[in-house]
């Protein structure tokens, strides 16, 4: 079969984009009984797959996201006569033949109270448009059971049509121990001895609280307080931002945060195994890449007690109400002061990440494409 993929998705900087790249190469490392058609609206990155024989790469340039996936689509996908359209994002073309195939990455919009984070025009489009992306699809890929179970409540009719499929962290994330590159990335980003670490982009479309920069600010703050020496590491595109959204000052920890901006992949093994800690007490998440890439990396987490962290961290994070900063300053001191509590989460981390994984992840979707074209 001839397999379309929308590679519009590619595109983005965060956790939707690290998925559309990353399925799509072990897609085509998995299948070689199949071609693949890729389309892109831009050329960033155009040509990344071409040492696969397995796939074409064509550019469909646009600058409209709805015509580009509800009518440029649907043509390309008739000149290269296409069995089956995929897409890493929850979209799908409404007027086509081919069989369709979407992932979606939270319920959030259909979840009081969470549906509150975002404006109400994002709601107000979304509650309107995924109903009909949700008929239309053949099969969706949801990548947690928190975003499978959203989803099943708001629309019962799609229970038999969605499917929870766990993807994982890139193959690079593992514990670094070798001293000189360790302490090449700390002298490359002037990082401390010691310190606590988050990865989290800032977050201006959802006004900033998803991410819950300043429950961790006023935990971290109380934290120094109860006698923290660590330093606190903010990493993400943008994320010196939080810095100025917040009154630091005022918390007496301006000068403990170091916020490094966007770290490249091949550097983050490194900070993941210099960090004491990684704290991620965000508010909505339905599959955080930062948290498997912890587990992975041999690094103790704390997160929040709900949503898809709770899910994908069971049994080896500490986790607390993200909206208790006493909470999780405690958790924090918790951990720290505790060295055999440390390298137990470590151990669990360890085994734990081992259900995570991109090659599970492609052979599961592959699965769903191969079933979908054999019902004809």
């Amino acid at each position: 079969m001839r397999i379309a993929i929308m590679m519009r998705s590619a595109d983005e900087a965060g956790g939707i984009g690290v998925y559309a790249r990353n399925i799509v190469e072990e897609l085509l490392k998995l299948d070689h009984d199949n071609e693949y058609v890729l389309f892109y609206k831009s050329e960033k990155h155009l040509g990344r797959y071409s040492k696969f024989a397995n796939c074409r790469e064509l550019l469909l340039p646009g600058k409209n996201k709805a015509i580009w996936d509800q009518v440029t689509i649907p043509r390309a996908a008739r000149r290269e006569k296409i069995d089956l359209i995929f897409n890493p994002k929850f979209t799908v073309p409404l007027f086509t033949r081919c069989k369709t195939v979407m992932v979606v990455h939270g319920a959030d919009w259909f979840v009081p109270p969470y549906d509150e984070v975002y404006t109400t025009i994002d709601n107000f489009y979304i509650k309107r448009v995924m109903p009909l992306y949700f008929r239309k699809a053949d099969y969706i890929s949801s990548v947690s059971d928190y975003s499978t179970d959203g989803f099943v409540k708001a629309f019962p009719w799609c229970k038999k049509k969605i499917k929870t499929i766990y993807f994982g962290p890139n193959k690079i994330f593992k514990p670094i121990s070798d001293q000189q590159v360790l302490e090449a990335v700390r002298a490359k980003y002037h990082l401390p001895d010691d310190f606590i670490l988050t990865v989290i982009r800032y977050d201006p479309g959802t006004r900033n609280t998803r991410k819950n920069f300043k429950g961790m600010a006023e935990a971290y703050s109380l934290y120094k307080k109860m006698g923290g020496k660590e330093k606190f590491v903010v990493v993400g595109r943008d994320c010196d931002h939080y810095g100025e959204d917040h009154d630091l000052k005022s918390l007496g920890i301006q000068d403990d945060l170091i916020f490094p901006g966007l770290v490249p992949q091949a550097d983050l093994p490194a900070f993941y195994s210099l960090a004491k800690l990684y704290l991620y007490p965000t508010i909505i998440e339905a599959f955080p890449i930062p948290t498997t890439e912890a587990m992975a990396c041999g690094c103790p987490i704390i997160t929040s007690n709900g949503t898809g962290l709770a899910e994908l961290t069971h049994g080896v994070s500490l986790a607390v109400d993200p909206l208790d900063s006493q909470a999780i300053a405690d958790a924090i001191k918790k951990v720290l002061d505790d060295e055999d509590l440390q390298q137990e989460m470590c151990e669990k981390g360890f085994e734990r990440s081992k259900i995570f994984s991109w090659e599970k992840c492609a052979a599961e979707t592959l699965e769903i494409f191969k079933n979908l074209v054999n019902e004809n």
